[in-house]
């Protein structure tokens, strides 16, 4: 079997950390979330988290470092974790970031992009027991993430698509019909 590295995309409340979490149930491949960076960003800038403060980090950090920023400042990590086993990207975004991990990782890198209506994502967000978002909060990420992350180029380019709008058990079962030709 080949390795992998494999980010898994999708908009808010598509089911991304639960697809996350089943392949580390299933795996033993280390995930890099590139969230980590807006966090460490805003820890060490003193802000509170909160969806407004994330994004202005977010977007701050693209805006100096450039809109693949996220990859590349995970580069030497995901070539470290590479070497062993196959690797899961969480929280990537971008199409910037999409072609600098085609660039630098070619066929070993591969997108698994996690669809669900915005109805059904809106329920869910708005049921999260932690940070739960409001229907306004919903749709400004959404469209933030649309046009300012240029978030909607991974996912049309995914290698692999799942609608997850069933069970988690259904979930599950795409899931393991991708992951099951990879180390």
């Amino acid at each position: 079997m080949n390795k992998v590295i494999l980010a898994v995309v999708g908009l808010v409340g598509a089911g991304k950390n639960e697809v996350v979490g089943h392949i580390a149930q299933k795996t033993d491949w280390p995930n890099i979330y590139f969230g980590a960076i807006t966090f460490e960003e805003m820890k060490r800038q003193n802000l509170e988290i909160n969806e407004a403060n994330e994004r202005k980090t977010r977007e701050g950090i693209r805006a100096k470092f450039g809109m693949g920023a996220y990859a590349t400042l995970n580069f030497p990590k995901i070539k470290e974790l590479f070497k062993n086993s196959s690797v899961t990207l969480e929280s990537f975004y971008s199409w910037e970031e999409y072609l600098e991990m085609k660039k630098e990782f070619g066929e070993d890198f591969k997108v698994l992009a996690v669809y669900t209506s915005p109805e059904i994502r809106a329920e869910r967000v708005s049921n999260r027991p932690h940070r739960p978002l409001t229907e306004q909060e919903f749709l400004s990420r959404d469209y933030s993430q649309i046009e300012n992350l240029h978030q909607a180029g991974p996912i049309a380019r995914a290698d692999f698509t799942i609608l997850n709008e069933g069970t988690k058990e259904e979930l599950y079962k795409k899931v393991d019909e991708i992951i099951k030709n990879f180390s």
